[in-house]
């Protein structure tokens, strides 16, 4: 009898000729984020088990709980399929509880064990109501013994915890996001995770319009997320001499929806320079004026990347509730504007036009600065600390 943590798979049960290399993906994942614990990993098609040193156990709890494609996460008592001895460990596992009322449910996973499930049901049910003082509830029980009765032995819990779901990081291979420091991209990159989509990052920095803190946020924001990857790095590229060029060359209603033109040929750029699969950004439909479908049509019209937006379809208020959920709102609100907000006109046109956008573009030659830009990228991959330029401020 002992205690291990049992790892349900959820979504990844629906999958069959890739399930294999769903699970082992996962696996790599969790060894990853519990590198720092001494834990030993068994799994098959359905469950996974990790051995764990009890006084770890709230530490390995917390790093699996960000960890994507993981449904269920439960602490259970192990013991062999044995009735006497899953009876001795009930009994054990309930004995100070604080309830009233119970149920049990039985999973006989192991069709050569000897008793169906509800009778065994009614077996466990019987032990409890004769060594405690607890009633039996089955629609609204205090406390649900759950017994799953396995090849590998029988496993006793009265308490699960919801993982996040989705699909491991990483099946999907990687995909660019669009930074800002704002509250939506954030989101947009925790969504993309959670559909197995590994993350780099894209950080417009238009120095000195844009402050050393405003590019310091961003990297805290990576950090954030990339507590759910641990892969993620952010290429930040010199975007003031574009921004420059298109304040003075470009009319001031259509200086926004020139600048995300010139955004995405980067983000293409980079996606085609580091083999990356997609473009992900925070755009809501409507929200602001680049965001409208016709400045969308207008703005994705230079790219032939596939673009995905995980929060296109929601309001302010669901993408804050997500925001906060994972920690990225309070860094977000931050005072300290991008590039996206310090050239913001007055009354930026909602329905461009792309012939309008290219006559704009030919006044300046874009594609040269984007070059420039794109060869000084800098690429910051250890997050958990600021860039150069802040280090340098200190000395």
């Amino acid at each position: 009898m002992f205690k291990i943590i049992m790892i349900k798979y959820g979504e990844l049960t629906t999958k069959k000729a890739n399930r294999k290399f769903f699970i082992e993906t996962l696996t790599r994942n969790i060894e990853r984020v519990l590198e720092n614990y001494s834990v030993k990993i068994t799994k098959d098609r359905v469950r996974m088990y990790i051995e764990f040193n009890e006084r770890d156990l709230n530490g390995v709890l917390a790093s699996l709980k960000k960890v994507f494609g993981l449904h269920g996460i439960v602490v259970a008592t192990r013991v062999n399929n044995n009735i006497d001895d899953i009876k001795m460990c009930v009994l054990d596992s309930i004995k100070n509880l604080n309830a009233n009322t119970f149920k049990v449910e039985t999973k006989r996973a192991d069709k050569s064990f000897p008793i169906q499930s509800m009778e065994f049901n009614n077996v466990i049910g019987g032990l409890i109501l004769k060594n405690t003082n607890l009633k039996v509830d089955v629609h609204n029980p205090d406390l649900t013994v759950h017994i799953e009765i396995r090849p590998e032995g029988t496993f006793v819990y009265t308490n699960e915890i919801r993982g996040i779901g989705g699909y491991p990081v990483g099946i999907q291979g990687k995909g660019l996001l669009m930074l800002s420091g704002g509250i939506d991209s954030p989101v947009a990159g925790y969504l993309a995770l959670k559909r197995g989509v590994d993350l780099e990052c894209l950080y417009f920095d238009s120095p000195p319009h844009t402050s050393q803190e405003a590019k310091n946020k961003v990297i805290d924001l990576a950090n954030i997320i990339n507590e759910y990857s641990g892969h993620i790095k952010v290429n930040v590229v010199p975007f003031t001499k574009i921004q420059e060029e298109i304040y003075k060359n470009v009319p001031d209603s259509y200086i926004i929806t020139i600048m995300r033109r010139m955004m995405y040929r980067i983000a293409t750029k980079v996606c085609q320079k580091n083999k990356l699969k997609v473009i992900i950004n925070g755009e809501s439909i409507g929200q602001v004026a680049s965001q409208t479908l016709t400045s969308m049509i207008a703005i994705n019209s230079v790219t032939n990347m596939p673009v995905i937006r995980p929060v296109a379809c929601m309001d302010k208020l669901e993408i804050i509730d997500i925001a906060k959920q994972i920690n990225t709102y309070e860094t977000s609100i931050l005072p300290y504007e991008d590039c996206c907000t310090i050239f913001l006109p007055k009354h930026p046109v909602i329905n461009p036009e792309v012939e309008k956008c290219i006559k704009y573009e030919k006044s300046f030659d874009f594609e040269s600065l984007i070059d420039e830009a794109i060869n000084n990228i800098e690429v910051i991959k250890d997050l958990n600390t600021k860039s150069n330029d802040e280090f340098s401020e200190l000395l």
